[in-house]
């Protein structure tokens, strides 16, 4: 192979003695080091998790509309936001009041066969509503409308028991079943339990016993 090093101009008749013929020089490759910079990741704040799950959870009708992926994302903001939880949540003035249930992970868990895929095509829900009375009222109420033609309405009126320092327990009388203008009790008494796993001034939120996550928003 020919060599790369460039000669200086000779007469062609004469060649230059050998220890004129300079040396090829070495070049130094210079070592470069990088250093990662590990910083920590910062977790998001708790106001941010309130506006990222009820960003995700809005216009999907409770949680019907969403993917399994959107379901997932819902249960990752909400793990995240337990980590922010009060000790004692069930003691805590903030969990009275009036609330929106603006999501359930199991959609037919709020309206029960109202909210059925069958039930849905007969009673168009607008909105679901629970209320806490201190010191232990529990109200809930799914309003409807018939074929979009006659308004109506269920509620339950339940007793809240305190199980320990995150799980309630809410034993409710018959529901009431209200269209136009009768109203009556139908069906029988009913149970259920609730983990409080988030609460403040905005929002709250709970998982059943059989593992519904539930998203409450406050009204007003």
């Amino acid at each position: 192979m020919a060599s790369s090093v460039v000669l200086p101009l000779f007469s062609p008749t004469v060649s230059p003695p050998p220890s004129s013929i300079p040396l090829p020089r070495r070049w130094k490759i210079p070592t470069v080091r990088a250093t990662v910079s590990s910083q920590p990741l910062v977790a998001a704040a708790p106001d941010d998790l309130v506006a990222s799950i009820l960003s995700k959870v809005k216009g999907t009708d409770g949680g019907i509309a969403l993917s399994n992926d959107g379901h997932k994302e819902v249960s990752n903001v909400a793990d995240q936001l337990a980590g922010y939880c009060v000790d004692e949540p069930v003691k805590s003035p903030l969990i009275f009041g009036e609330w929106d249930v603006v999501y359930c992970s199991r959609p037919t868990s709020p309206g029960g066969g109202y909210r059925s895929v069958i039930g849905r095509l007969i009673f168009k829900t607008s909105e679901m509503v629970q209320a806490l009375e201190a010191p232990d009222i529990v109200r809930n109420k799914v309003t409807f409308s018939i074929l979009g033609v006659l308004n109506g309405e269920v509620s339950l009126k339940g007793k809240l028991i305190v199980l320990d320092s995150k799980w309630v327990q809410v034993i409710f009388e018959p529901p009431v079943l209200k269209v136009g203008p009768l109203e009556f009790p139908y069906g029988l008494q009913s149970e259920v339990k609730l983990q409080i796993t988030y609460i403040d001034e905005k929002i709250r939120l709970g998982v059943g016993s059989k593992g519904s996550l539930f998203v409450f928003l406050r009204r007003g």
